[in-house]
């Protein structure tokens, strides 16, 4: 990747998480807590005007994502879960301590992202036996961070899922469709290979509203945020070509905040992948 330091989004998001109860106290930290009561007045007035919100649509992506991955892994199709750049999600911990034994749960990200998450999940005793975060860069084609070598430490036996949470929006559409055939590439080595990830359309994405939605979310992010595929079918045809041997994009579903609040329109702007590839 470009960088190695910690984004503002990463604090942000893990703030939601944590203040809606998805997260523990310990993977939020303060940067996470200023950002999101220095945001608050304009979630605010977004609702007021009825225009999508942060809190909104981050909430329905996680619930939506946690939502796919528990069916998989509570059938047994999943035993395995490879979250790359999985920054301060709470997932790794929140699915442990769900499943147990029955799982084991990989973290992944650059150095710097991997030793804070490490020390905070430390800090809050929240690591368990299958669970552990490595190192990552996920647009390195070979050495001990590239995901050739972070796969080779998986099972070859049990079904592995690999999970992408706000990572796909901020690369240009040639990185992602060569995302794509590596995550797809290392899928066929197990019996069950599924692909999980959010991702926003233009067809969704379209309007003064969201617009504004969208050039407001890349100064918060200090960055693009491309919209690679017109809509579902332009993104399915994309994943089958990068080597999936079928792909879903589906809706996310809107979930009320702490206060009660419902953001159908954020929940709107993104959709889920649900690609796989069976051996």
């Amino acid at each position: 990747m470009a960088s190695d330091r910690i984004s503002p989004t990463a604090h942000y998001t893990a703030h939601v998480w944590y203040r809606n109860g998805l997260s523990h106290r310990a993977l939020a930290t303060a940067q996470g807590r200023l950002l999101f009561h220095a945001l608050r007045p304009m979630n605010l007035a977004s609702r007021q005007v009825g225009t999508p919100t942060l809190e909104g649509f981050l909430l329905a992506r996680h619930h939506e994502i946690n939502r796919r991955l528990a069916e998989l892994v509570a059938s047994g199709k999943v035993q395995q879960v490879l979250e790359v750049a999985a920054g301060l999600s709470p997932r790794g911990w929140s699915f442990k301590k769900q499943f147990g034994d029955r799982l084991r749960y990989v973290e992944a990200d650059l150095p710097q992202m991997a030793d804070r998450k490490r020390a905070l999940l430390a800090r809050g005793n929240l690591v368990t036996q299958g669970h552990e975060v490595v190192n990552l860069d996920v647009l390195s084609i070979a050495g001990p961070s590239s995901l050739g070598e972070v796969v080779k430490t998986l099972d070859r036996e049990k079904g592995l899922a690999i999970v992408t949470e706000g990572l796909l929006n901020y690369f240009p559409r040639d990185q992602v469709q060569t995302l794509w055939s590596v995550f797809a590439q290392a899928l066929h080595a197990f019996p069950q290979g599924i692909y999980l990830s959010d991702l926003h359309l233009r067809a969704q994405n379209l309007g003064l509203s969201t617009d504004l939605f969208r050039k407001l979310l890349a100064r918060f992010v200090r960055g693009g945020v491309h919209l690679h595929y017109a809509n579902e079918a332009d993104a399915e045809r994309a994943l089958l070509e990068a080597g999936f041997s079928n792909a879903k994009l589906h809706k996310a579903e809107a979930q009320a905040n702490k206060q009660g609040l419902i953001d159908e329109r954020g929940a709107g702007l993104v959709r889920i992948i649900e690609a796989r590839t069976p051996r």
